[in-house]
């Protein structure tokens, strides 16, 4: 008996030539609708599905390969011999190979507008559950849904009229990512249109395709790809491909930039995630000059975000110093034909007008664990914050709280920022006390040349002593803004009264760990 193919697909790149390939080897062809046409079209000799289950196509289409004559030929185990005789019974023909891709969901629910009703007619059945059955019974059948395998299958039955154990085994495997994938869409898509989606559902599918292979990922010794896809408003116009820790930096400073959608002309430099200067004025240029002088070593090889187009002035100051990575709304001609000068300098455009809905945060975790919370997306309205101390705040304080507490927002804890209502002066990121970021930033102000003399300063969770509080009183800060909640409150509230400090307690908090 000769083998038999089951061919039925949306895609229909590389077909007709791989059913050649089959015709040729000596596979009988069974298809359905497009797909049976194309074929035939191609002069291939095609069964239609309905001849082989001896039941017509329904229902739209809907029902057409949902039959034991299809399933039955596919899952019975050939070395089984109550199979073979169950299968003979009923008159199933062993299914030998099976092509089948899905129905484009995907593409459908990205077409702006898409009704519900269009969408879902887009869900495919027929194709997962016969991938499932072909992929279950691997060792007999041969299963593909993706083009890309044609080539491989097919020199392998020119070879030795087969496919290998290894490649049906891969093939199956890949089936039930496939089709895990195409679920998880599906999924979320019906999830997002409950009227009160459930965050944190017993059951989480995350959707994700290889977008690109990275070179390395944090270190050469370490693989690593990016899976999703950037949103549409990302486009890198110029510079070598992007690595994995470029990836990580530019979530960051995208992140940190957003705090300043709308407001002056801002300038954030970034160096492994944390700012370590940023200023805002009236042109790009001085809001660069504010940002470079809080540090003028760390920049060095770091990510630099602006809220405005990019124009030449600015280029041509940023240009003077390595950077990796540029992220701009937009690049003026002028500036960008400066900038691409230089040829591995990444040049990224980021048309983002408005900060987005906070999403889910996702981390690996021990094992095949991962953590899911809530974007911490939001800050805490300044007309809602708390002033704990005798004195408050002067207008122009409040202004720089405010600017101070955008920033210390995304420094890594512990975190400490010193700054005025337009510019860091002094940041310190990611150590184990307080005050030893407070120390930190207060010395990275002193290497800068910069005074700390009536700035304020910013921490991103509550001072734990007042010891932290002290420092930055002695170092010239007049002002406190932090989120309170120290069983040491009032100790550090005193220590903030002795020295006429105003502080700020604003009920929330922003590790970031």
């Amino acid at each position: 008996m000769p083998k038999r193919a089951l061919l039925s697909v949306s895609d229909k790149t590389g077909l007709v030539d791989f059913a050649k390939t089959l015709a040729k080897a000596g596979y009988e062809l069974i298809s359905t609708g497009g797909t049976a046409k194309a074929l035939r079209d191609a002069g291939l000799t095609v069964a239609d599905i309905s001849d082989i289950t001896d039941f017509p196509e329904m229902l739209d289409g809907r029902v057409k390969t949902l039959h034991p004559k299809v399933h039955g030929g596919l899952l019975f185990l050939r070395d089984n011999e109550e199979h073979r005789k169950q299968a003979a019974a009923q008159d199933i023909a062993p299914i030998d190979l099976v092509v089948v891709n899905l129905y484009p969901f995907e593409q459908t629910i990205a077409k702006p507008g898409v009704t519900l009703e269009h969408a879902i007619e887009n869900i495919d059945i027929g194709g997962p559950s016969m991938l499932r059955s072909a992929a279950k019974n691997y060792r007999s059948v041969t299963v593909i849904t993706d083009p890309a395998d044609y080539t491989v299958v097919a020199a392998e039955i020119v070879s030795s009229g087969d496919t290998t154990p290894a490649t049906r085994e891969r093939l199956a495997a890949k089936v039930f990512r496939t089709t895990g994938y195409y679920d998880a869409l599906i999924a979320n898509y019906l999830a997002a249109r409950l009227p009160e989606p459930e965050p944190f559902p017993e059951t989480f599918a995350l959707p994700l395709r290889r977008a690109q292979a990275l070179r390395y990922g944090e270190n050469p010794h370490q693989a690593a790809a990016l899976y999703g896809q950037f949103p549409r408003h990302f486009q890198q116009l110029h510079g070598k491909e992007l690595s994995y820790n470029n990836l990580i930096d530019i979530n960051a400073a995208v992140r940190l930039i957003r705090e300043f959608i709308g407001a002056d002309p801002t300038v954030a430099i970034l160096k492994h995630t944390n700012p370590c200067g940023l200023g805002s004025a009236p042109t790009l240029a001085e809001a660069w000059a504010h940002a470079y002088a809080t540090d003028r070593q760390a920049p060095f090889g770091g990510i630099i975000v602006v809220n405005r187009p990019l124009d030449l002035p600015t280029a041509q100051a940023i240009a003077e110093i390595f950077s990796e990575v540029i992220i701009a709304p937009a690049f003026e001609p002028d500036a960008l034909a400066l900038l691409s000068k230089k040829k591995n300098l990444r040049l990224m455009v980021n048309s983002e007008t408005a900060a987005p809905a906070p999403g889910l945060e996702i981390r690996s975790c021990v094992g095949d664990s991962f953590l899911l919370q809530g974007g911490d997306a939001d800050l805490v309205s300044p007309a809602v914050w708390k002033v704990v101390t005798k004195r408050p705040p002067t207008e122009a304080e409040r202004e720089a709280l405010l600017f101070g507490w955008r920033v210390v927002k995304h420094v890594k804890s512990n975190a400490i920022v010193y700054a005025t209502h337009d510019r860091t002066l002094g940041i310190g990121a990611g150590q184990m006390s307080r005050i030893d970021s407070s120390r930190i930033a207060i010395w990275k102000a002193s290497e800068a040349k910069l005074s700390l003399k009536g700035s304020i300063v910013a921490s991103d969770a509550f001072f734990p002593f007042p010891d932290g509080l002290i420092a930055a009183a002695e170092a010239g800060a007049t002002a406190a803004v932090q989120p309170g909640g120290s069983v040491r409150d009032a100790e550090v509230i005193a220590a903030s009264d002795e020295r006429g400090l105003a502080m700020i307690f604003t009920g929330q908090r922003h590790f970031r760990h």
